[in-house]
């Protein structure tokens, strides 16, 4: 499992964008976006660099990983 800082997330929408998007990217793995640390937490292979462009594209700013 890897974690990601996204910043500019303010509500449940902005969640679900952002979960929506990854989720599209990375179909194969499994996402956890959470309000409340400002952070994703993803499960399966994926490349850090998709995570970072996916997250960008949506409209916040991807902080790097956490863990």
């Amino acid at each position: 499992m890897s974690n990601y800082k996204i910043g500019g997330m303010t509500c449940e929408g902005c969640v679900n964008s952002v979960t929506k998007a990854l989720q599209t990217a990375l179909p194969d793995s499994k996402i956890e976006v959470i309000l409340a640390s400002q952070e994703v937490r993803i499960e399966g292979e994926h490349d850090p660099k998709t995570v970072e462009q996916t997250i960008e594209n949506a409209g916040f700013d991807f902080g790097g990983a956490t863990s």
